[in-house]
């Protein structure tokens, strides 16, 4: 079904126009509206972008702590490599899994701190999470937009405070996966659709010129460009464009001109630029997509990472993504009756739910959109008239909401941005600045695969040796992480010998005191980095140690 605003839909009143001026929304209810306190910062989109822009930037400065592998392994990485010719690729690369298109946006920013000489390890560490931080930024201002153009000024200011209050978007948006990107472009994308929606629909003379001469609205245009975009950096992101497209094109009067003029060519463009880049770096022809959807849809390769129950995306992962903002999106949903925005989150979760392999970052393109219901229901709070409600109860339920909000999230984040499994990336940048120094020769990572960042951090060129965990193609064969964990000092004797051709070794306390034997002859602990106080799918990994050779220290 076609998206219309309705002006007698429950909730708070919706503006006169898109993108009605708060002023004349004020006048036209005859009443002051009940404004966020800053709402003076959100007078124009220039603002709106301002506010996010600082306040990402401090975000970015924030995260601390080691999340997703792919954060590093997936996109850092190969952008080093890319730039300073060294760096790990894992088997996905070498598979044709991946795109080099998310990667290439950070090989740049690597090239020009090369160029500045401003490669040093705090900016190698820090730059690239404020750049995805200025991309989150373009992200929470079109998520205002959307809220605004949907349904009003007043509801995108509290879905703005919604997205930069939430824990979870804090936690994740500026961390360089490709899933960040991939929600920013669905929020941009989205917005561009639902605006041709709109000039098809309205009334305004561009429409009806545009109607007549059977032309496409130039915003839809856009939003398939994006589309395609975010498809090209996560191919499953078609998931979700499947299912904002095939609502329209059963209404469409001129589908074929649609399939032929805008999506085949914009969708063949995109695919073109892509897979001559990929083919370019790959040395190779090959499409990355075609790859990628058959490992992880059609062959269930994501499986070899795990399993989840089906409901699990319901019932555990999408509730503790939103938290405590959840009720107050479902009462959204149910008051503002925008039905087919809230069949995109369900169809999302539903989907994504049918797959083995389940990780919270795969749903996180339609936590926004939960945010614009969250922000429907606040700003329906505020503006309550019914009987019995004074001025002052109004307010009151409406602070105590936001009281709630702000300290079931606001800590949290913080917790988990700067403490949670925060072990890993101190203890590169440590090593980072030894082997600058020139005390580090060589390192050995006896934790499993992928617990650290690598040389993107460490940017620099020495010998560095982690557990493999490449899939075999024999089920039941066991990876060296697993082999280490299971029995960590059989494992290294028989791999590593004496472990005398590494300097230095990193690995978690729980793991240490299994090894200890083999270390305390020739190694001795430097440092000890705090990691986490609870276990997540693993024993307690509480902190990170460092050890040296003696004749190294």
């Amino acid at each position: 079904m076609s998206h219309r605003r309705r002006p007698n839909a429950a909730g708070p009143p919706p503006p006169e126009g898109i993108g009605g001026s708060s002023t004349a929304e004020a006048s036209s209810t005859g009443e002051e509206r009940p404004d966020l306190p800053w709402a003076w910062a959100l007078g124009s989109e220039r603002r709106v972008l301002a506010l996010a822009l600082a306040f990402r930037a401090a975000n970015a400065l924030l995260v601390r702590t080691y999340f997703n592998p792919d954060e590093h392994w997936q996109c850092l990485e190969v952008a080093h490599r890319i730039v300073f010719g060294y760096g790990h690729l894992t088997w996905e690369w070498k598979r044709g899994l991946r795109s080099y298109l998310h990667p290439f946006i950070f090989a740049a920013l690597y090239k020009i701190l090369s160029l500045l000489h401003l490669d040093s390890p705090w900016f190698m560490a820090m730059a690239p999470r404020l750049l995805q931080s200025v991309f989150a930024s373009f992200g929470d201002l079109y998520l205002y937009k959307l809220s605004k153009l949907i349904f009003n000024n007043h509801v995108a200011q509290w879905a703005l405070f919604s997205q930069l209050v939430n824990w979870f978007m804090f936690f994740c948006i500026t961390r360089t996966l490709s899933n960040s990107m991939e929600t920013v472009l669905t929020v941009t994308g989205l917005y561009y659709w639902f605006v041709a929606i709109e000039s098809v629909k309205g009334n305004s003379v561009v429409s009806k010129q545009q109607a007549a001469s059977k032309q496409s609205p130039p915003s839809r245009k856009m939003a398939l460009l994006i589309a395609a975009l975010a498809c090209a950096i996560r191919p499953t992101s078609a998931i979700t464009w499947l299912y904002v497209g095939l609502l329209d094109f059963i209404q469409m009067k001129s589908k074929s001109r649609f399939i032929f003029l805008e999506v085949v060519p914009l969708g063949v463009f995109v695919l073109a630029v892509t897979t001559f880049l990929d083919c370019w770096m790959y040395g190779s022809r090959i499409i990355v997509p075609l790859n990628f959807l058959k490992f992880n849809l059609f062959s269930s390769g994501g499986d070899y990472y795990g399993t989840h129950v089906f409901h699990w995306y319901f019932s555990q992962g999408f509730p503790s993504m939103i938290w405590t903002f959840l009720p107050f999106s479902i009462s959204g949903i149910l008051k503002s009756r925008e039905w087919r925005l809230a069949g995109l989150i369900v169809w999302v979760l539903v989907v994504y739910s049918i797959l083995g392999h389940k990780e919270f970052r795969f749903v996180l393109p339609v936590l926004p959109f939960m945010f614009m219901f969250s922000g429907h229901n606040l700003a329906a709070m505020a503006q309550l008239k019914g009987k019995g409600h004074n001025e002052k109860g109004r307010l009151s339920r409406l602070k105590l909401s936001v009281i709630l909000l702000i300290l079931t999230n606001v800590p949290m984040a913080l917790y988990m941005s700067l403490y949670h499994q925060r072990g890993t990336e101190d203890a590169m940048l440590y090593l980072s600045r030894e082997a600058h120094d020139g005390r580090v020769k060589s390192v050995l990572f006896l934790m499993p695969c992928h617990s650290t960042p690598y040389y993107s951090t460490l940017h620099y060129n020495l010998p560095m040796r982690f557990l493999d965990c490449t899939p075999s193609e024999n089920k039941g064969t066991l990876d060296e992480s697993d082999r280490f964990l299971m029995n960590p000092a059989d494992f290294v004797g028989e791999v590593f010998g004496n472990l005398s051709s590494f300097s230095h070794i990193v690995l978690f306390e729980s793991e240490e005191r299994h090894v200890k034997l083999l270390l305390r002859n020739s190694f001795q602990e430097v440092r000890r980095f705090f990691h986490s106080h609870f276990k997540v799918d693993r024993d307690l990994q509480s902190s990170v140690v460092v050890y040296s050779q003696k004749s190294n220290a």
